[in-house]
């Protein structure tokens, strides 16, 4: 997915110096965006206070949407450099289309996970017929120095490693949850779950130590280390935690983000993640003219321009302003 803000503001993120080395609770409030014209969602990271969740620099949250009458997700073809992409749906379907040849359709609880490496465009749009209702996450990963000229990749993994416990069912999306791993390709020490709970569920969930959290909630009303959420919110959670105890007032689904705190620190502008201005200006230059990220074929429609670079300059900083 697409940061469609025509006004983007560069995000200066990573670095260790703000991450919360004991457990916290840090309620993080959505900022709403348009996505093309008929799709609206909550921006969770990056935040006003809260840049990165170990690797996890970018979350978004839409839905649910009644799309019956309408097109539903409509994204351009769109350029990515530095980061990985994770589509995640509880409900509809989107159709995903990459510069590199793949078409792939992804549904509920399937992980859609595109590696831009050194340069990658693709669409992103809701079938013409599609169902009713569309609701899920689109997340970004940084990668790290080391891998970000990794060659671009698609893969799509219908089949994902389950955990259970009584009134609990956890999809591992990314990592290792509990013992069980995720197929999707890591470059960072990272955990991303779908949880969803049965309504009156009281668990605790086993977390690693050194890692930071955050939840995501995504439907219904639970607790999580006490704190009540509601759909569309974001609960920071700091490090230093072996376990965290959820409880479920409904039937309710969360995410669990997590991973080993991001020692690098990084622009985050537009679509790309980098470490320098020129490196960014670079990017954009490139997706402009046309070279570099390749042509998403069969989408009907053209790419998405990219926006004016700000007067003020980019700098690589810590995780939060």
């Amino acid at each position: 997915m697409s940061n469609l803000d025509r006004q983007a503001v560069p995000s200066l993120c990573g670095g260790r110096g703000f991450v919360a080395a004991e457990p916290v609770r840090e309620l993080l409030s959505p900022r709403r965006v348009q996505l093309g014209e008929s799709t609206e969602v909550r921006r969770l990271l990056p935040n006003l206070g809260r840049r990165m969740i170990g690797a996890w620099a970018f979350v978004d949250h839409y839905g649910p949407d009644d799309i019956t009458d309408e097109p539903g997700m409509q994204v351009p073809p769109h350029p990515h450099m530095g980061l990985q992409t994770v589509s995640w749906l509880h409900d509809g379907e989107v159709l995903h289309r990459d510069s590199i040849g793949s078409l792939q359709t992804i549904r509920p609880r399937e992980l859609g996970l595109m590696t831009s490496g050194r340069a990658i465009s693709h669409s992103e749009e809701s079938p013409r017929h599609h169902a009713r209702f569309l609701h899920g996450a689109q997340l970004w990963v940084a990668l790290p120095d080391a891998h970000r000229e990794v060659t671009p990749h698609f893969q799509h993994h219908a089949n994902l490693p389950v955990v259970t416990a009584p009134g609990l069912t956890a999809t591992v999306i990314l990592g290792a949850l509990d013992g069980a791993v995720s197929p999707g390709t890591t470059y960072t020490p990272i955990i991303g779950a779908d949880l969803a709970l049965a309504a009156g569920a009281d668990v605790r969930l086993p977390l690693v130590t050194d890692f930071e959290y955050g939840v995501l909630s995504m439907s219904g009303e639970v607790h999580v280390d006490g704190v009540p959420l509601t759909p569309g919110s974001m609960l920071y959670l700091g490090c230093g935690r072996d376990e965290l105890p959820l409880r479920a007032e409904s039937d309710a689904g969360i995410m669990l983000l997590g991973g080993e705190p991001f020692e690098e620190e990084l622009i985050m502008w537009w679509n790309f993640i980098g470490r320098s201005q020129q490196e960014i200006e670079r990017a954009r230059e490139d997706w402009m003219s046309g070279s570099r990220f390749g042509e998403v074929k069969g989408y009907d429609g053209a790419p998405l321009p990219a926006p004016t670079m700000p007067a003020t300059p980019l700098k690589a900083r810590g995780r939060v302003r």
